[in-house]
């Protein structure tokens, strides 16, 4: 009887110990599916912030120009700090190295150029130099005349086009100019460029829609306008949009008033002498920059 019992308890305490080991293995698995599972959502989650981080960075891409603030820092070496202002020449003094030329450079490649100068002087064996903008002045374009915000915008890429910039400046007025004219240097050479605007955006590829360099000037003027009076709903002054005829222009007035007459109108035109001729208007005729329409009353 001793013996049966003997025998049952140690076959309870080998199924307790097997049962224990395999609750533990488990436990074991689960922790180490768990922490894997934890380290892989922290990194897909840490990957896309980095990347994002890299290539959103507007200011890697920036061109550096005269007059742009920077500050120059070398990693654990805070003795080769400086802060400084690239001169006329596109040049800055830097501590060990002397005079360098950054003007031109992205901030990245003028990165790079200073650490290699810091290396290969044997000043430090392996350079980190991180190069803040504190301040832009140098690759600027001024915008002027009939846009929504004219002033000077700087350019915040090696790659901003004409339509980049007219964005930023609020795009042109209701009484803009089609054609944009764009003014600026390059090569060392003046440089004008008239753009019509809507054929730009018409051309499978927009040729006319260019790069800007720093110091352009790009101007809207006023659209021509013409100007409606007399017997007409609404008198005043409008912009001739592009093939605009005489009976276009009197729909744009609101039309003759119960009174006037479409057959009775009198063109008011400036010639090249700046004299003023009277004639009366065919409906087809186009319409001219500063032209005068007046609407005459009707006879009966």
């Amino acid at each position: 009887m001793s013996t049966t019992l003997l025998l049952r308890q140690q076959r309870f305490r080998r199924n307790l110990m097997t049962t224990l080991t395999t609750q533990v293995l488990r436990m074991r698995l689960a922790t180490t599916s768990l922490s894997a599972l934890l380290a892989l959502l922290g990194g897909l989650l840490l990957l896309p912030s980095a990347a994002f981080a890299q290539s959103s960075n507007p200011a890697n891409d920036y061109l550096l120009a005269a007059g742009d603030a920077i500050r120059v820092q070398v990693f654990q070496n805070p003795d080769l700090t400086l802060d400084t202002r690239i001169t006329e020449s596109g040049v800055i003094s830097y501590p060990l190295i002397g005079a360098v030329r950054l003007g031109g450079l992205s901030v990245s490649a003028a990165e790079l150029k200073i650490a290699d100068a810091l290396r290969l002087g044997g000043f430090l064996v392996k350079p980190q130099v991180t190069i803040q903008l504190t301040q832009l002045r140098g690759s600027q374009v001024s915008v002027l005349g009939q846009v929504g915000r004219p002033g000077r915008f700087v350019l915040e890429t090696a790659n901003t086009r004409l339509s980049d910039m007219l964005a930023t400046a609020g795009g042109t007025t209701p009484n803009g100019e089609d054609v944009v004219i764009i003014t600026g240097t390059r090569a060392g050479k003046p440089f004008r460029k008239t753009v019509d605007l809507p054929a730009m955006f018409q051309t499978a590829s927009p040729v006319d829609d260019i790069v800007l360099q720093g110091g352009d000037v790009i101007f809207v003027a006023r659209a021509p306008m013409f100007y409606i009076y007399g017997e007409t709903n609404r008198p005043g002054a409008f912009r001739i949009e592009r093939g605009m005829t005489i009976m276009q222009a009197l729909a744009t007035g609101g039309g003759p008033t119960v009174r006037g007459s479409q057959d009775r109108l009198v063109l008011h035109r400036r010639q090249a002498d700046n004299s003023i001729v009277e004639t009366k208007p065919a409906l087809t005729d186009p319409v001219q920059a500063d032209d005068v329409i007046y609407v005459r009353a009707s006879l009966f």
